[in-house]
């Protein structure tokens, strides 16, 4: 084989490794049942706080450590341990996505996006005594 052969068989295996190493880091949206079954692989989980578990945390003794409880559309239920700040308005979020694994019965959490519902939405009787603009 020609030189130039053995370097583009390698060039494809390098392409081929790199691009198997992002298809690990994609991930798609769980429930909390399917999760815990997932033990220790990185996952996305789309919930809304569990307003009956109370939201832990102490900025003054341990601002990096957040414990609070979530719930998904299906009704599965876990605790949540987050190793940095409270976001702001958390509790206000209609939804998070919270980005880790679950380890035992808790979900060790990586990254909080919060969902926050939109100033936009129709509100009928907002809108009833608005002034409509007419253009010729």
């Amino acid at each position: 084989m020609k030189k130039t052969h053995i370097i583009l068989l390698v060039l494809i295996a390098v392409a081929i490794v790199v691009l198997i190493s992002y298809t690990g880091d994609l991930s798609s949206y769980e429930t909390i049942g399917s999760a815990k079954q997932k033990q220790g692989k990185f996952l996305n989980l789309i919930v809304k706080m569990d307003k009956s578990v109370p939201v832990e945390y102490d900025p003054v003794k341990d601002p990096n450590l957040l414990k609070f409880g979530v719930q998904d559309s299906l009704g599965g239920h876990i605790n949540v341990v987050y190793h940095n700040t409270m976001p702001t308005d958390m509790e206000k979020s209609e939804r998070l996505v919270l980005k880790g694994k679950v380890q035992g019965d808790t979900f060790e959490c990586s990254a909080i996006v919060l969902k926050c519902p939109s100033k936009y939405k129709d509100n009928a009787e907002a809108n009833k005594n608005q002034p409509v603009a007419i253009t010729n």
